[in-house]
Order: structure tokens, then sequence, then C-alpha cells
């Protein structure tokens, strides 16, 4: 049996209602929230050491956290290049080479790109032509660079020093806590 529209109505309000609540039980302040983030990702990973789960989890911890996201997840090492992992937002680039786009320019300089405006980048890689700025973080595994953590936002400039020290924070522990 089908819910009437006044019953449909109903559950788009409790939804929407449960989606603000959530929200809201995040600090408002950043290093709070990275703070907060931290110790869910460590409850999040405890007991578990495989990377693939673990990388999944924690992609919707930082998507269902983070305002003014629209993509975040993760990229691995396989045979030179970038492969696609666990990631949530839409559909992404599935391979991508060492050097090109900020997340094959932070692996091979492993180093942390944070970019303001994205259409500026000379290698950009427009997976999703709402994406305008981008962080992304190296993750290392015995010395060497295994992976980057990836997030966008539709908005210029999102991410500031704040961001980067509390997800590389993120990164430490996930390349500590999980099996490569």
């Amino acid at each position: 049996m089908q819910p009437n529209s006044e019953q449909q109505n109903a559950l788009m309000q409790e939804e929407f209602t449960a989606m603000i609540e959530i929200q809201s039980m995040y600090p408002d302040t950043k290093p709070e929230l990275y703070a907060l983030l931290q110790q869910q990702l460590l409850a999040l990973l405890e007991g578990e050491s495989h990377s693939i789960p673990n990388l999944a989890n924690t992609a919707a911890l930082l998507a269902g956290a983070l305002q003014e996201i629209n993509w975040v997840g993760f990229y691995l090492m396989t045979d030179g290049y970038l492969l696609l992992g666990p990631f949530q937002g839409k559909p992404a680039c599935i391979r991508i080479s060492l050097g090109s786009g900020v997340c094959g320019t932070a692996a091979a300089l492993d180093i942390t790109q944070r970019i303001v405006d994205v259409h500026l980048f000379p290698s950009h890689i427009a997976c999703d032509c709402d994406s305008n700025s981008e962080i992304v973080i190296p993750i290392h595994a015995a010395g060497k660079v295994i992976g980057v953590l990836d997030i966008d936002s539709p908005v210029c400039n999102r991410f500031d020093q704040v961001d980067q020290e509390g997800l590389e924070a993120m990164v430490r522990i996930l390349e500590t806590a999980c099996t490569w």
C-alpha cells in the first residue's frame, strides 16, 4: 500500500529533521570538529585493520560531517598510477597518472595540495564541473606514498590551514591503523 501525500510529507519532514539533528551534533568550530572526527575515526577503526572498509567508513564519516563539500574519497597506488578507491559523491575518474591533476601532483610530490581554485591549477582534471576547490593529502606506508585522500568543494577557497591540519591528522590515524 502506497502512503498518501500527507504521509509522504510527514516522512519527508522526519527525514529533514533527522538530517538537521545529525549536522547539529558537530561543533561549529573547525578545531573542535576535527578533534571529534578523529575520536570518531578511532572508534570506527577499532578492531579492524583492513584498509578498504576503513577507507569506506572514513569517506562516509567525512561526507556526513564536513560542510560545503561535494566529493570525498580515496585513490590508491596501483601499478604506478592512482586507482579510484572508496568514496562518497558523484562518479569519479577511475585512473589518475602520477603528476596529473591535483591528486597525481600530491602523490608525485608527496605534499598536501590545497587548491583555492581548481580551474587555475595547470593540470586540473575536471571529474565534476561543480568542484571549485580541492584538498589532497598523501597517505604513506613503509615510507612510500600508497594513496591520497581527496576532498572537493563547490566553494572556492573552502579549505584552510585548520582543515589541512585536521585532515592530515586523520590520514595519520589511517596510516597506522590499516594493514596496507
